[in-house]
């Protein structure tokens, strides 16, 4: 199952703008179908979630609109296509450390949670990103529920260890125990079953269109018409210079690497390499962007929140783009003026379970070298809150501890005098 928090916070954020809001509304369309071919492809639940750049920078300058986003779009599905076909990103995916995509996946981990605690506890002004007042305890998008859903979903789904029920269900049958203690646990499998992001989403947007009436009467049934976006020469310039350029290490290292390295983890009979991902990325925005679809990629946080939240296989996001597609043939761009009213305490929740279960998959650092290194790249990313600022300095102190070892742990007097006389 996709994660709800994704697709809830990028029509949230789209919908701040209304010209982005009126030219993606092909979003759903396109990215039904992106969905149920990426399922198809890969056997597990491969996120299709939007470029996080591009949309920040569509949603906070006023002059990058869909002809910017769109050629912004095109560039960096080139250069990822180009990587895919020639190899490249598969050799940058061997090289590059295991604890320094850790950090990458902490970093992104942290901030994801980090933000959900935001979102839970202060009131949001998304037009403006700031954070305002102090939430209410009470009301539709109050503090008790959002406790509330953060206790059903720690309930239902626990920590998240799949082998929990497992060795339960094992000790119980060594256990001679009476029929209550087996209406204990049929009780408890039932509960563990329950699809809780899909249960916390739909009380969402019952909510919502409890807070907004006004926009269910406002919806326009059909689907929206598909259009040729026309980019001129300033859109492709200005999408490469502020759109492509911050997008493309992110790409690379969260929606590549770092995807590739958390499927080994969580699927590891799932052969999925980093040149077949960068080439559906590619050819993903290559097609779509052309149409007015925002630009979409996969990401180690979507794939973690799917996981978390019990996607095990690749027919969980076919039925989900099934269910898109339903959506945009039927609701087209009316479905964001109820997302828009989708209570944000409850969007925070969601957030946090997936990023807890992205920073998780880092506990597998046992070395500390390894860790140290994990760590730079992490604080270095939260703090600069770039990803390839966190990269280049994780790869220096790797290269640094290296170098360290190769000459024997000597100080650096002795390195430099080395074979002197």
């Amino acid at each position: 199952m996709e994660n709800p928090s994704e697709n809830t916070n990028q029509i949230r954020n789209q919908g701040q703008r209304s010209s982005v809001v009126e030219k993606v509304k092909n979003n759903l369309i396109f990215r039904s179908k992106w969905a149920e071919l990426n399922g198809a492809i890969y056997g597990v639940p491969m996120p299709v979630q939007p470029m996080k750049s591009i949309a920040a920078v569509a949603i906070s300058d006023a002059d990058f609109n869909i002809p910017e986003v769109m050629a912004s779009g095109i560039c960096t599905a080139g250069i990822l296509l180009v990587l895919g076909v020639t190899g490249l990103m598969q050799l940058v995916y061997k090289l590059i450390p295991i604890s320094i995509v850790r950090g990458i996946q902490l970093a992104q981990g942290l901030s994801f949670a980090m933000t959900a605690v935001k979102y839970i506890r202060k009131v949001q002004n998304f037009s403006k990103s700031k954070s305002g007042s102090d939430r209410h305890w009470l009301g539709l998008d109050g503090l008790l529920l959002a406790i509330i859903c953060a206790c059903f979903i720690i309930v239902v789904n626990g920590a998240g260890d799949d082998n929990e029920y497992a060795a339960e269900t094992e000790s119980g049958a060594n256990d001679a125990s009476g029929s209550g203690n087996n209406r204990r646990k049929r009780l408890q499998k039932i509960i563990t079953s329950l699809p809780s992001a899909f249960i916390i989403f739909l009380l969402g947007v019952v909510l919502a269109i409890i807070r907004g009436p006004k926009a269910v009467k406002g919806f326009k049934f059909g689907p929206s018409p598909i259009e040729v976006v026309k980019m001129s020469k300033h859109a492709w310039k200005e999408g490469f210079i502020k759109g492509t350029i911050p997008q493309l290490p992110l790409s690379i290292l969260n929606s590549v690497i770092a995807v590739c390295k958390l499927s080994t983890d969580l699927f590891p009979e799932k052969d999925i390499s980093a040149t077949s991902v960068s080439i559906t990325v590619g050819m993903m925005n290559l097609i779509g962007c052309w149409f007015g679809a925002m630009p979409c990629c996969h990401g180690a946080g979507g794939l973690a929140g799917q996981y978390k939240f019990g996607g095990r296989s690749g027919g969980c996001v076919a039925l989900l783009g099934l269910a898109k597609l339903v959506l945009g043939l039927v609701l087209g761009s009316s479905l964001v003026k109820i997302l828009d009213q989708f209570p944000v305490g409850v969007l925070g929740v969601l957030l946090l379970f997936a990023g807890i279960e992205l920073a998780i998959c880092s506990r597998d650092m046992n070395s500390k070298e390894d860790a140290f290194v994990m760590l730079i790249c992490t604080a270095v990313s939260l703090v600069g809150s770039s990803a390839a600022l966190g990269f280049l300095c994780g790869i220096v102190v790797y290269l640094l501890l290296r170098l360290r070892k190769l000459y024997g742990g000597q100080s650096s007097s002795a390195i430099c005098f080395h074979g002197n006389p």
